[in-house]
């Protein structure tokens, strides 16, 4: 059964609501009041600010399982890292509720948010994806996993969130050199 229009009507200006807000300081009593509908109504649809937050990263996902492909096609294993970190990256500095949904898989209930959870499965693939062959092609070292490098891109995240934009290339840099195989004389010691 399809839900109401009425019911659409109101998810939507919720999220239209929710939207114009920082997503790290989000309060769903003021989502309602601005939004014009009862905090019931708000709570029939998202029962948690998280779920709410999913509901607003679900295009940013959907990018990121873009991002993901266009990477995969890519011929240069090095350049399609780096392209699909940066992509990451900067997903994640406009949408600040991304790293959340990304990082924090104990507060998510996939029967809440069943399109949400999948999204954000399809997009670890990704991540998982673009590693392997990285490392495969010998341009990333073998003993990191795709969930580090996930919460690398959240470490970069945060990092140029403290200092300047302008940032963000020097530190995906440094990422980038960080990851690379170490040679075999350096682990020798």
């Amino acid at each position: 059964m399809s839900p109401r229009a009425d019911a659409v009507r109101s998810r939507e200006r919720i999220l239209e609501v929710a939207r114009q807000h920082d997503a790290r300081s989000l309060r769903l009593n003021d989502i309602a009041r601005e939004a014009g509908v009862g905090i019931g109504t708000v709570y029939r649809h998202f029962p948690t600010v998280h779920a709410l937050i999913e509901a607003l990263s679900l295009d940013s996902l959907t990018r990121l399982i873009d991002a993901a492909r266009v990477a995969i096609a890519e011929p240069d294993a090095l350049a399609a890292l780096r392209g699909f970190l940066e992509h990451a990256l900067d997903l994640q500095l406009a949408d600040a509720g991304l790293e959340a949904v990304l990082i924090d898989l104990a507060r998510t209930d996939p029967a809440v948010h069943s399109e949400c959870a999948a999204a954000r499965s399809t997009v670890s693939s990704g991540y998982a994806d673009v590693l392997a062959r990285a490392q495969r092609d010998g341009v990333v070292r073998d003993d990191i996993s795709s969930a580090q490098l996930q919460q690398l891109v959240c470490g970069i995240e945060h990092a140029v969130r403290l200092g300047a934009p302008a940032d963000r290339h020097v530190l995906l840099d440094v990422l980038l050199a960080g990851i690379r195989p170490v040679p075999a004389a350096v682990t020798a010691r």
